[in-house]
């Protein structure tokens, strides 16, 4: 996904306005994100002063944001409104995202 942000081919503000018009697809997504974020938090939920803290972060954040598309997506909608704006940078986040974790998970 960060390869396809930085090389042009998506554009996150459109992603962002079609989920928008689309309440099951909405729905659909929280409820994804809510076993997502369960899962990580019953088998990763460790909070220690060292990375594998980010998981279990990123567990819970994922619970609460599945548990909000579902009940109160409009919420999310304008909480991200402003966040998707520049479709470059979330690619070269998501990519040191992921080199972060390829990193950490394999090498370190």
């Amino acid at each position: 996904a960060g390869v396809m942000a930085l090389s042009g081919k998506v554009t996150y503000k459109k992603i962002m306005e079609d989920f928008e018009k689309s309440a099951g697809l909405t729905f659909i997504s929280g409820f994804f994100t809510l076993v997502l974020g369960a899962v990580l938090v019953n088998y990763h939920n460790i909070w220690t002063n060292d990375w594998p803290v980010l998981i279990t972060i990123i567990g819970w954040l994922s619970l609460v944001k599945g548990i909000m598309l579902m009940a109160v997506p409009q919420i999310i909608f304008d909480l991200k409104s402003n966040w998707y704006k520049n479709t470059k940078a979330w690619g070269v986040a998501m990519l040191a995202l992921g080199l972060l974790f390829g990193y950490f998970g394999f090498i370190c």
